[in-house]
């Protein structure tokens, strides 16, 4: 198996620290010592590139900037870089949305990856003139990927469901390729929408057998449906030469959250309505803990989740140390692994020259670009004779 691994796009701003925000906090709770520019998204950009990222994600919501335009401002910082945009898709049309994939596969030369979020926060929700429960909205959500579907096929389109009704819809320009769709969720709701509609399943980063058990639940429930997705997971690393080097850093990022901090993000994350927040809350227990407390599995840190909502787990030790708890969530049939650390440009190259060479040593990764280091038989180590 080779894997494939993302890198993140912090549209919100970035720090040598843990950057608060994501998901179920207020807009403007995000931001960092390093702005959002396109000056240094662009750095971000290459550097995924350059050392071996297939794509990007970018986040969506109140907290940060919109996705489908900065990403679309980025396509001509990079030669084959894929982004990975989020949108919420009860925010505009379906038939808008299938062109705007259409349009930006067309420009882009085919580099969109679509990440659909539902979106599990009300009061967001609300900010952004929807009044549906939860319930509703995976409805809706299910009934937006059947129209968007069948308008990329090329169809014409009629429509009328519970909460979305479209009338002789075409799209002049069907999207080549087709973007696949990543989804994640991990209530009864979002799996049913993920079993028939989602490429990549996308889960949080928590300990293997939880993750294992999500995508045994995901693969029954696509089989139904006579499907088969792909698994990937969204993690934030940390990775250096050492183990103790790795930890050291996890101890300074740990060292700038303060406990006023943690309780009012905490406060915000708990009104949240994502079943998959609240797993993550689960990890930590929403307190300040020590250094190693806070390790919920092997090399598995859950300190960032005391201030970001979402992805809120990191790898935490050597590059060989990493490596394996890589290998191990490849083993349960995870292929794609979305990765970020802080800040976002130096961690990108730490985890790129650190762990993906160690990855194409065991035939796990080989870069997208291709190169001599791929084909070429591992080297033989120099023994005096």
């Amino acid at each position: 198996m080779t894997l494939t691994f993302h890198w993140f796009l912090p549209t919100y701003g970035d720090s040598r620290y843990i950057v608060g925000g994501g998901h179920g906090l207020p807009a403007g709770a995000a931001g960092g010592d390093r702005p959002a520019s396109l000056g240094y998204l662009t750095q971000l950009v290459r550097a995924a590139e350059e050392v071996g990222f297939e794509g990007a994600l970018t986040p969506t919501g109140a907290w940060c900037e919109d996705a489908w335009l900065t990403t679309a401002l980025l396509v001509e910082a990079s030669e084959r870089l894929r982004f990975l945009v989020a949108f919420r898709p009860g925010l505009l049309s379906p038939t808008l949305a299938a062109q705007m994939a259409a349009t930006y596969q067309w420009h882009s030369g085919g580099r969109l990856l679509l990440n659909v979020v539902t979106g599990g926060e009300a009061h967001e929700q609300r900010a952004y003139g929807d009044f549906l429960t939860k319930a509703e909205r995976y409805a809706r959500t299910d009934e937006f990927l059947h129209i968007v579907r069948s308008l990329w096929r090329g169809e014409r389109v009629g429509f009328e469901g519970a909460h979305l009704r479209v009338e002789n819809a075409r799209l002049v320009r069907v999207p080549d390729p087709v973007p696949p769709i990543y989804f994640g969720g991990s209530s009864p709701e979002a799996g049913q929408v993920a079993a028939r509609h989602a490429e990549v399943y996308l889960t949080w980063g928590e300990p293997p057998a939880a993750v294992a058990e999500k995508i045994a639940w995901i693969r029954r429930l696509a089989a139904e449906h006579g499907r088969e997705p792909r698994f990937g997971i969204r993690l934030h690393v940390i990775s250096r030469d050492t183990a103790e080097e790795a930890w050291a850093q996890a101890g300074r990022l740990l060292s700038g959250i303060s406990d006023e901090a943690i309780e009012q993000v905490q406060a915000n994350l708990r009104r949240s309505e994502s079943e998959g927040q609240r797993r993550m809350l689960d990890l930590h227990g929403g307190a300040a803990k020590g250094l190693r407390e806070l390790e919920v599995a092997p090399n598995l840190w859950a300190g960032v989740g005391l201030v970001r909502g979402g992805a809120g787990t990191a790898l935490v030790g050597s590059h060989e140390e990493v490596a394996d708890r890589i290998a191990e969530y490849a083993e349960l049939g995870l292929e794609e692994f979305i990765m970020s650390g802080h800040p976002h440009l130096e961690e990108a190259y730490w985890f790129g020259e650190g762990v993906l060479p160690v990855l194409r040593r065991r035939g796990l990764w080989r870069h997208p670009a291709g190169s001599a280091e791929d084909t070429a038989p591992a080297a033989v180590p120099f023994a005096a004779s």
